[in-house]
């Protein structure tokens, strides 16, 4: 859950380059992940994968102004619109980029290797037609920043309720690598997006980061039953708040689009 998803940096940086704020290469570099290599396939004239800077000026040309995040999990299929061979594509992915305005949907093949001890991450982005209807589920901002909020201040005390003022080893290491990631791709959301976005996503982070402390492995033997109980009925909110969080985040310069405010 403290994973960003390559979707939403990818939507953020070509929603950046769809309204004229950054060059095609830099939002080809901006989309891509510090250890990834990116490429999109399935591009109508392109007889192979492309690499982004290409991609992105193909996309606009099928009548692309904008992109939309898909973050869904099964019972959960937020932000897609169908049809379902692309719905369950993505649920398989666990993401997807959409343009339904257009028709428009990519869902990413992720392969890693390991060469001299680096590993290497290649995403190819599959195009596929999507249905033409915005997707439903998908709260705007400021419902997204009100149910976090509540969430994160429940989560904060169920917590105490628990005893588990802090996390153990494992959960202060995971929370220091993602802080870690969070600090250096501290301009995740690419120029354009309103404060409100950012706001939000930070948000989102918060309420994870508590859910790693409540879940840590290293507090099971001290729960007692109903503790262990507390904590399922703390954790199963969150998982689905937050991603509904960073889906409005990221359809925020969508949202705007669609509302002529570009």
């Amino acid at each position: 859950m403290l994973e960003e998803p390559r979707a939403g940096r990818l939507a953020a940086w070509g929603n950046a380059l769809l309204t004229g704020r950054v060059s095609p290469d830099d939002a080809a570099a901006g989309a891509v992940g510090p250890d990834d290599s990116h490429r999109m396939a399935g591009l109508p004239g392109e007889a192979g994968p492309v690499g982004l800077t290409l991609a992105f000026g193909r996309l606009r040309g099928l009548g692309v102004t904008a992109l939309r995040v898909a973050l869904p999990a099964p019972g959960h299929p937020l932000g897609l619109c169908g049809p379902p061979e692309f719905n369950a594509a993505a649920l398989e992915a666990g993401e997807a980029v959409l343009a339904p305005e257009a028709g428009v949907g990519l869902v990413p093949e992720v392969s890693e290797e390991q060469a001299a001890g680096v590993k290497r991450v290649t995403v190819v982005w599959r195009v596929a037609e999507v249905r033409r209807d915005l997707p439903p589920d998908v709260p705007s901002l400021s419902e997204a920043e009100r149910e976090l909020a509540v969430l994160l201040r429940e989560t904060a005390e169920g917590i105490a309720r628990l005893g588990l003022p802090e996390a153990g080893p494992v959960a202060r290491a995971e929370l220091e690598a993602y802080r870690a990631r969070a600090e250096r791709d501290r301009a995740l959301l690419a120029p354009g997006y309103p404060p409100r976005a950012v706001r939000v996503l930070e948000l989102a982070r918060r309420v994870a980061e508590l859910v790693v402390i409540a879940s840590a492995p290293e507090h099971d033997g001290a729960l007692s039953a109903g503790q262990s109980a507390l904590r399922a009925e703390l954790i199963r909110p969150v998982e689905r708040a937050a991603r509904r969080a960073q889906v409005a985040a990221y359809n925020a310069c969508a949202e705007e689009a669609a509302r002529g405010g570009r």
